[in-house]
């Protein structure tokens, strides 16, 4: 009787290592998640995400699209946002340039951050940023006006995916949202705006 025992305790063992294991691997694998998704998106254009690129192509394409440009202030953040130029034409593979225009309507400095999508989404993997606002926070000092470019090419490669071939138009959309800074936290958590 104490063999069966032994082998119910070994088995009990066995079976609360793996749960404690497969817990384990669980919280692990939640906390990759957001990162995961993240890369996974930015590799792919998954949602409208567009590329990063250090150099726009060696030439462009006899193909044209239209970029418009679209932007938008999240609740609290006090600014005016803008884009200078409404749309751009350029050949696919071709460096375009648009410039946005954001001004701080409060009394306070105040830092936003810049987050961003391409419609239709699946135009995401052949848009590329070359310089761009968004890769960094923006602090603008009270009534503070500040022009901020975005470079961006069209990657000639949307030519080879039939199913991109009837995008003409395609939409750089931004919302900045505010930022608490740490000195902000210490001095009491979130800012009334």
């Amino acid at each position: 009787m104490s063999d069966v025992v032994r082998i119910d305790r070994g088995r009990m063992l066995l079976t609360a290592a793996a749960c404690t294991v497969f817990v384990a691997a669980m919280v692990g694998m939640a906390f990759a998640a957001v990162p995961l998704y993240e890369l996974f998106c930015q590799v792919t254009g998954l949602g409208g995400t567009t590329q990063r690129a250090d150099a726009a192509p060696n030439s462009a394409i006899d193909r044209d699209v239209s970029v418009r440009f679209d932007a938008n202030i999240g609740n609290g953040l006090g600014w005016s946002f803008r884009p200078l130029t409404r749309s751009v034409e350029i050949k696919v593979g071709a460096v375009g340039e648009a410039v946005f225009v954001a001004e701080n309507r409060t009394g306070l400095p105040t830092t936003g951050t810049a987050v961003f999508n391409v419609t239709p989404l699946e135009a995401g993997a052949y848009f590329n940023k070359i310089a761009c606002f968004c890769f960094d926070e923006q602090t603008l000092q009270p009534g503070e006006r500040i022009e901020m470019p975005v470079t961006f090419f069209v990657d000639p490669a949307i030519s080879e995916n039939s199913d991109m071939d009837s995008v003409r138009t395609i939409t750089l959309s931004y919302t900045f949202y505010p930022v608490v800074t740490a000195a902000e936290e210490s001095a009491g958590g979130d800012r009334a705006f």
